[in-house]
């Protein structure tokens, strides 16, 4: 049984807009969804960001860079006086655009949803299931009519595969896509991963560290971190390896490097990658291939990991890394 959403102990990375909204709706203060249905092509925040607006006022999420921001909090609150389906377009200038980090203004399109009254509580529970036991799911909205329908991959197989939100060809259906957060196991609780996890963590990444060498998986090297100590190779087939989910080797070490990887290699995950250097590398290739995978399957493995831009320090490394992430989950 999936556990209700726990306000107080969600994870600040965790984009749980759909969570408090329903949670706040649940508890009698109200609330109003704010969802970006269109924008500028180079928007701090893109089609489908959502923000929720309590009726205390609180929000939790964005739908800009915070030039918008307070307008929609307010005209969210005069919402629940007198519930509606409502569009807000929002003008940007062009100094107002470079302050909130773009080149040039446009126009923002906002649409507000008093839950419960608009937008079906019903729906939003539905929402929050499904991403709780990450299963991708969209809210189909009739921009006319205002009603809503839940939809699964297959009736916007090109939105969810890239993972877009937006207006269908027809100019009246907005398609709000909820995908489940991208996970990432890290095999090596080795100095890198110190700098990794928190990079990782921020950028929205639900992050697993493994490593059964209790030297490495230390408190003192990790506080606070709950750290996996099966062998690399169980550990992830219990942690589960999807489409949405990268694994990452830094051990340096073959024995605990190279059950990771065959049986990622093996898996959907959208990103695998080892560390060592190129040399290194060629003799991995070796053993993979005397492991039985095939060609194609070792061409899907990044290695030397990361980015080339010259990193040094672990830090720099843990960077390169997750900038080679991002570049695979975004890249069409």
């Amino acid at each position: 049984m999936t556990k209700p959403f726990d306000p107080a102990a969600a994870d600040p990375a965790f984009d749980a807009v759909c969570e408090w909204a329903l949670s706040w709706h649940r508890g009698g203060v109200g609330a109003v969804l704010a969802t970006v249905i269109d924008t500028w092509g180079s928007a701090p925040r893109p089609v489908g960001s959502q923000l929720v607006v309590s009726g205390r006022g609180e929000i939790i999420g964005s739908v800009s860079g915070g030039c918008v921001e307070g307008a929609v909090v307010t005209e969210a609150l005069e919402l629940l006086e007198a519930p509606a389906f409502k569009l807000l377009e929002f003008g940007v200038s062009d100094d107002t655009a470079f302050a909130v980090g773009l080149a040039c203004g446009g126009t923002i399109r906002v649409l507000l949803e008093p839950v419960g009254a608009v937008f079906p509580a019903e729906i939003l529970a539905e929402v929050a299931t499904a991403r709780a036991a990450r299963r991708s799911i969209g809210v189909v909205t009739d921009l006319v009519q205002g009603t809503h329908d839940l939809v699964g991959p297959s009736a916007f197989p090109d939105r969810f595969a890239a993972d877009r939100s937006g207006i269908e060809a027809d100019g009246q259906r907005f398609v709000s896509v909820h995908m489940p957060p991208a996970r990432l196991a890290v095999i090596g609780a080795v100095h890198i991963a110190q700098a990794f996890l928190p990079m990782a963590r921020l950028a929205g990444f639900d992050v697993t560290l493994i490593d059964p060498r209790g030297a490495f998986a230390s408190d003192t090297r990790f506080p606070g971190e709950s750290i996996g100590d099966d062998w690399p190779d169980a550990a992830l087939l219990a942690h589960g390896l999807d489409g949405r989910t990268g694994v990452i080797t830094l051990t340096h070490d073959a024995k605990l490097d190279d059950p990771a990887l065959i049986t990622a290699l093996r898996s959907d995950a959208f990103y695998i990658g080892a560390l060592g250097s190129t040399r290194t590398h060629a003799k991995r290739v070796a053993r993979l291939q005397e492991a039985g995978l095939s060609s194609d399957q070792i061409a899907r493995l990044h290695a030397p990991i990361g980015l080339d831009i010259r990193a040094q320090s672990p830090a720099e490394i843990a960077v390169s890394i997750l900038a080679q992430v991002i570049q695979v989950m975004r890249r069409p």
